[in-house]
């Protein structure tokens, strides 16, 4: 499975959660991300790194702050960034 069908089926996973018809059983916790480090390394904007990670400039400010920490898919997508940065150009690309 392609990391974009693996997005998009915990999306859907997601959804089908909120409306009530899964339960939410698996809990994955991941490690905190240097999130500045990450948009430093990539060498691009906040307003560029929020709008391929499909978020909000305040959010990118918020978790670089570290005021709050990346959750879930989120930090799922920021690992495999750090691995991977070539992922992130696939990312703003879409």
């Amino acid at each position: 499975m392609t990391f974009f069908n693996e997005l998009k089926a915990s999306l859907e996973q997601a959804v089908n959660i909120s409306q009530g018809a899964l339960d939410g059983v698996n809990v994955t916790r991941f490690e905190v991300s240097d999130v500045k480090a990450i948009r430093a390394q990539l060498n691009v904007t906040q307003a560029e790194f929020a709008n391929a990670l499909g978020t909000s400039v305040d959010t990118v400010k918020s978790w670089e702050a570290k005021r709050r920490n990346p959750t879930g898919l989120a930090a799922k997508v920021l690992a495999a960034i750090k691995d991977n940065p070539q992922l992130y150009a696939e990312l703003a690309s879409h």
